[in-house]
């Protein structure tokens, strides 16, 4: 785009570098990101998980912050080098390849450029190698791969438009949660709502988890017996003589 240019969505504008302010209430993101990606998804209706073939590369990772979005071809982290420049404090970079790849798209190199600008962590649908590094520096990728396949610097792509991950929509400025159960996305409007139904959640769990502990039964907790009869489900006595 050219100085002065405005990025309209749902125009065609071809490759581009969108400067974006958008973002998230920082106190929404703060909540939802001590919540989890397992509350957090159950709390906006079972929406926004990223799939399952996301996983760490090391266990106990934890992130909330502002999404920054990459669209890139496959085999190519150009425009993940671009992209860098519009990341901040707090943000999560989120890279989504035209189609599929696992090539190892990001590594040390670029995390160390990524920490320097404050950049919590990067979801990405491809490889991630270097994770030996990674880990010791402690920045937090969540990958489709594990790859040592390098990638070119050739083709363009775009940053800060709309994507799809794992068929979940990312916008810039939307709220990245991600932690050892996988991914999920809260669109940037619904911040507040959502981590107010998690606490909600959240609260409700911990009265459950106390009767749980105190021996109640999951199946009196939520009124299971009667489903369970409805559903045709019978006991039966064992004969202590018979076989097993």
């Amino acid at each position: 785009m050219t100085a002065g240019e405005r990025y309209e969505p749902g125009r065609t504008h071809g490759h581009v570098v969108v400067r974006c302010s958008a973002a998230p209430p920082a106190d929404a993101v703060a909540h939802l990101g001590r919540q989890g990606v397992a509350t957090v998804h159950e709390a906006q209706g079972r929406t926004g998980l990223l799939g399952h073939l996301l996983r760490p590369i090391y266990p106990g990772a934890r992130v909330a912050g502002r999404a920054v979005t990459v669209s890139a071809p496959p085999g190519d982290n150009l425009m993940i080098h671009a992209a860098v420049e519009q990341t901040g404090p707090g943000d999560v970079l989120v890279v989504a390849f035209t189609s599929p790849s696992t090539d190892g798209a990001f590594g040390e190199l670029l995390a160390t450029s990524l920490r320097a600008r404050g950049v919590l962590g990067l979801v990405i649908d491809a490889g991630c190698r270097d994770v030996a590094a990674l880990t010791g520096m402690a920045f937090p990728v969540w990958s489709r791969a594990v790859s040592a396949q390098g990638t070119v610097k050739a083709s363009p792509g775009s940053v800060n438009v709309p994507i799809v991950l794992g068929g979940a929509r990312i916008r810039p400025g939307d709220v990245i949660v991600a932690d050892d159960d996988g991914v999920v996305v809260v669109p940037r409007e619904r911040a507040r709502e959502v981590a107010a139904a998690g606490a909600a959640r959240q609260a409700a769990e911990e009265e459950r988890r106390r009767q749980l502990a105190d021996g109640v039964l999951g199946l009196d907790i939520y009124q299971l017996r009667p489903l369970l009869d409805r559903l045709g489900v019978r006991y039966l006595d064992a004969d202590p003589d018979g076989p097993g």
